[in-house]
């Protein structure tokens, strides 16, 4: 692995991943390269910019050359329905591996190990997300729902598990499973079947015990729970009460008895004074069926301390040891899922990666593809927001993310730079910052 991160890293890492994508044409006209089609398609994403193509392409005709060759390994410019003809046949799985790589040059940088907690746990939260709906346009890997009236709307959705932790502001993007009709499968595919797939198929690149898995209410039931200590991995799962009637059967009858064990803590936030009561209960039965698997559960209550005002309440159920020492830590441990929506999901799609938009739908993959490059896009900024000295400089002194991408865009259009780093290096200059050592 390379001392530090730039993007020609992840480019670097691209180069076998393109290597080895299948050549689906039949024909002589093989003008432009997949591997140019997907570079191409990975730069807008970069760059947050729809018209980056057209733009170098102008460039190119001013200069001779453009952006797209020099920063992003472009040999020759597609145009976006050939971009679309050529990705539409090729699998999202064929850049799965880039997201392994991502995993790994946090690991060799020494950056993974903190986002360590509950004793050395990676916490993946999962979660499903929509990311294409529509009553005209749909492939044979849309799921479909019919309304009373007889209209139906087409969707794409996706799986998206990322790599949180309650410390930190970063939001890890791990390979998607995209929720789509399965081969052999009469019931359509739904978020949790998903999670099962992903969860049997990575599970075991993670070295066992190190993963507690994250997710809502959806996933706490016991086909899930057992998947996830078949793949060695533990769980911190929201539980709800309308739909764990056993569990909080348990939980009032304890309570009633005395045996609910808890604790309460005072905390200031900035304003007022919160109350923070913890309880919990140890070895409950997830279900009333034969053969229970016995779950730890846990709560957390806040209440301001002024007026008693409810502040926040939520439950989990998990099969790490609970007790007052330990409590406050799985508790802050499962709260840490909402970062896959907040830093994660919000990000994507309100934070210049258009993820709701249709780029390009297709008849096969286009759409997942698509989306596969948007969130490696996503991966390729959070890397370098970690380990880029550069790039941490720039994104400090622009603070607003939009003024940042402008600039970038602004600049590759009226000029051509050799490399990444020589183009940051220019806006360290512009801005007059001291050049990071």
């Amino acid at each position: 692995m390379p001392e530090r991160f730039t993007i020609d890293t992840l480019l670097h890492a691209f180069e076998p991943v393109l290597e080895r994508l299948p050549e689906h044409r039949t024909g002589r006209n093989t003008t432009y390269t997949i591997s140019d089609a997907v570079l191409s398609a990975f730069a807008v994403f970069f760059m947050q910019a729809p018209s980056f193509l057209a733009q170098q392409q102008t460039v190119q005709r001013q200069h001779g050359r453009n952006n797209a060759q020099t920063l992003f390994g472009v040999v020759q410019i597609p145009s976006d329905n050939q971009i679309r003809n050529l990705l539409d046949p090729l699998p999202p799985e064929c850049l799965f591996p880039l997201f392994e790589t991502g995993w790994q040059i946090l690991q060799a940088m020494g950056i993974l190990a903190t986002f360590q907690t509950l004793d050395q746990q990676y916490l993946i939260a999962l979660d499903g997300t929509q990311y294409f709906s529509s009553q005209n346009v749909h492939c044979d890997a849309c799921t479909h729902t019919t309304s009373a009236t007889g209209v139906t709307t087409y969707s794409h959705t996706v799986l998206l598990p990322m790599l949180v932790a309650p410390h930190q502001p970063h939001a890890i993007a791990l390979a998607p499973e995209f929720i789509t009709p399965q081969d052999g499968h009469d019931k359509q595919d739904c978020e949790h079947v998903a999670a099962k797939r992903w969860l049997t198929q990575h599970g075991p690149t993670f070295s066992s015990k190190t993963v507690t898995l994250l997710g809502d209410d959806l996933y706490s039931h016991q086909p899930f729970c057992e998947l996830a200590l078949a793949q060695q991995c533990n769980f911190i799962l929201v539980c709800k009460p309308d739909s764990h009637a056993t569990v909080y059967k348990w939980v009032n009858t304890l309570a009633a008895l005395g045996g609910v064990s808890g604790l309460t803590q005072r905390h200031w936030n900035g304003r007022s004074g919160e109350v923070w009561t913890y309880r919990y209960v140890t070895e409950v039965p997830l279900r009333v069926e034969a053969d229970p698997l016995h779950v730890n559960w846990c709560e957390l209550t806040i209440t301001d301390e002024r007026d008693g005002r409810l502040l926040y309440h939520n439950a989990f159920v998990t099969n790490h040891a609970i007790s007052d020492d330990t409590v406050a830590a799985i508790v802050a441990a499962g709260r840490a899922r909402w970062k896959v929506e907040n830093e994660g999901n919000n990000t994507l799609k309100t934070k210049g990666y258009h993820f709701e938009h249709n780029f390009g739908h297709g008849q096969q993959h286009l759409a997942a593809f698509l989306l596969t490059l948007i969130l490696l896009a996503f991966l390729c900024h959070t890397l370098l927001d970690l380990l880029n000295t550069q790039y941490q400089l720039l994104r400090q002194a622009l603070a607003a993310r939009h003024t940042f991408f402008d600039d970038l865009r602004a600049l590759t259009r009226y000029w051509v730079f050799d490399s990444w780093e020589q183009l940051f290096e220019f806006m360290i200059r512009g801005l007059e910052l001291t050049p990071p050592t």
